[in-house]
């Protein structure tokens, strides 16, 4: 019966291993880059790390456009229709060049405004800093924005190798070029920006030469670069734009919840900064069981085959609790070694710090599979917009709302989050498991 299976063991295996590695390698080069900053001065962290808040959004857009391109492709891959499949790839390309050209510019041109709008009257060291840092970091959407569409185009395939092996030449290029920059030639802040600049260049140069080669199953075909078919661009905004509306959001509620633990002190913030910096190694698994859920999902639904989109759904479902598990349990065993890699924290900020990550954790064994890997599973097979309404919805009612009652107004600090947190994954379970058991998402179940 394996035989007949579009995704064997070995080819699970295949696909999301690199997957883990790529996600893993974006939370250690972001720790590294945290941690050289630092040599720059307290203005320079400042500046970088509220530019990074502006540019997460961004990248948001990026990454749901890549979802929608992903999810279509691997679709048209699995109904065995190529030469579409070919045309979606392009199609995405072209929309993430455009997209990611109108991002840079907006942001270089408004850039003092944003910077403004988002984060008030800040200090003007803070605030030059921050200004040299997003008019650099924007030019380099264009090509995190084709880097994301090209390494979109080798998931669907199921060959998650290849995006892992360009992701690790790009970090590998950002964290030499910073230590080179911030170190050697004394660049200030922008020998933070520069790296990820040409980085972000070379991975997009790289990525796309190789999915132009037409050795590949899914090469780029230059008539389908320069040629809108709106058809096409409108399937892969039906799956990206919902997307980008529940991350986006999520992301700014996000900035709002940090907003609140800044009302207790310098000790919740810190505590809050670290503890999500190790959560996010905690579930590093889980979001590459996403991305996976997205292809293997995806050819299935394109098959037509509904006995094999279940068989998977399920399985990797399991896959996910079983890793997902393995890998928070580590996290609980040696909270405290990991927590002392930050040696300049007080006593009081490592008690707190501790209670988060085992509260973060502890859930995320039962509850982080089914609120979070589940979903790409309903969007892969078209039910986008059920997600969004839940994704949204939970946000704003449990981690905007909710937080502010515990946090704020019972005086619950970062813990009132993080209970609130929890409450958002009950809420998004109580949605996403009853809707995959009632087949209420197979009324979407059509091919792009």
């Amino acid at each position: 019966m394996e035989q007949q299976r579009l995704f064997s063991n070995q080819r699970l295996i295949r696909l999301i291993i690199p997957l883990v590695i790529e996600q893993g390698l974006t939370i250690l080069v972001g720790m590294c880059d945290g941690v050289m900053v630092s040599s720059v001065g307290e203005a320079a962290i400042s500046g970088v790390s509220l530019v990074d808040m502006i540019n997460a959004v961004v990248l948001i857009l990026f990454a749901a456009l890549a979802t929608g391109g992903a999810v279509v492709t691997s679709q048209f891959l699995g109904g065995k229709q190529i030469e579409k499949a070919r045309k979606s790839a392009g199609q995405l390309v072209l929309m993430a060049a455009v997209l990611g050209t109108v991002a840079a510019v907006l942001c270089i041109v408004f850039a003092n405004g944003l910077l403004k709008l988002f984060f008030g009257s800040i200090d003007q060291a803070v605030m030059d800093a921050g200004l040299i840092y997003l008019r650099i970091t924007a030019l380099s959407f264009p090509f995190i924005a084709l880097y994301n569409a090209g390494a979109a185009m080798f998931r669907s395939t199921g060959n998650s190798k290849v995006s892992m092996q360009v992701s690790l030449l790009m970090n590998l290029i950002n964290v030499v070029g910073n230590a080179f920059c911030i170190f050697v030639l004394k660049m200030g802040v922008a020998g933070v920006a520069v790296p990820t600049l040409v980085s972000r260049a070379v991975a997009a140069a790289v990525i796309l030469a190789l999915a132009a080669q037409k050795k590949q199953e899914l090469h780029l075909q230059r008539q389908w670069l320069f040629h809108v078919d709106r058809a096409m661009m409108r399937g892969i905004l039906r799956i990206g734009i919902p997307s980008a509306c529940e991350n986006s959001i999520f992301q700014l509620g996000r900035l709002v919840v940090v907003s609140m633990i800044a009302l207790f002190g310098t000790t919740q913030t810190s505590a809050n900064a670290v503890a999500n910096t190790l959560d996010s190694v905690g579930i590093v698994i889980g979001q590459a069981m996403g991305l996976a859920m997205v292809t293997v999902v995806g050819q299935s639904v394109g098959a037509g085959d509904l006995e094999q989109t279940k068989y998977y759904i399920k399985k990797l479902l399991l896959w996910s609790y079983g890793l997902l598990g393995l890998s928070n349990v580590l996290m609980i065993l040696f909270v405290n070694p990991l927590i002392g890699l930050y040696s300049s924290l007080s006593e009081e900020t490592i008690a707190l710090a501790r209670a988060l990550v085992l509260i973060h954790s502890s859930f995320a064994i039962v509850m982080w599979p089914v609120a979070f890997v589940l979903p790409n599973a309903l969007r892969a097979a078209n039910d986008v917009k059920f997600t969004m309404w839940v994704g949204v919805g939970s946000m704003i009612a449990f981690r905007v709302l909710g937080s502010w009652i515990l946090c704020v107004y019972f005086q619950m600090g970062a813990i009132g989050v993080w209970i609130a947190m929890i409450l958002d994954w009950v809420c998004r379970i109580c949605f996403f498991l009853p809707r995959i058991l009632s087949g209420k998402w197979q009324t979407k179940y059509t091919a792009g």
